[in-house]
């Protein structure tokens, strides 16, 4: 059986490191960040369009700055300030143990992604990560997964 997961908000809590990477880029751009309550909507959807809004601009210039200043943070520490949510460990042990063949699939670039797995020491449970690109291509996961389908000859 193959098994997909996603990873932030399914095998981990990413908030903290999340927050303080848009917080550094707004602050670095010279704006009040918003509360962390209100920053949460952000987390998930994908960082130009999230930025474009908290910016209250469309200039891409501007939004490319937020975002490259966001993952000059995410890249060192960001990425890094993250909990592995209880349980988690022991259920992709025992579904392994089951012949289960487990992959993630998250619109995180994938470079960030796969370090995320393997600081956290959960790489020896997946067959594969499967994440975008820097760039944001694909925006939607819908691609990715019909991408991972492919790639792993499932469809």
């Amino acid at each position: 059986m193959n098994i997909l997961f996603d990873l932030d908000g399914t095998l981990s809590d990413p908030r903290r490191g999340i927050l303080a990477c848009f917080k550094y880029a707004l602050e670095a751009l010279h704006f009040d960040p918003p509360t962390d309550c209100e920053l949460e909507e952000f987390i998930g959807p994908p960082l130009h369009g999230s930025f474009a809004r908290l910016l209250g601009s469309n200039n891409q210039a501007m939004v490319k700055r937020a975002v490259a200043l966001y993952r000059e943070r995410f890249a060192v520490e960001g990425m890094f300030e993250n909990r592995v949510y209880p349980g988690i460990v022991e259920v992709l042990a025992q579904l392994r143990e089951r012949g289960s063949r487990l992959s993630v699939a998250t619109v995180k670039p994938t470079v960030f992604a796969e370090r995320i797995v393997e600081h956290f020491g959960l790489g020896r449970f997946f067959h594969g990560v499967y994440g975008s690109e820097l760039n944001g291509t694909p925006l939607d996961k819908t691609y990715l997964l019909a991408d991972l389908l492919k790639a792993e000859s499932l469809s």
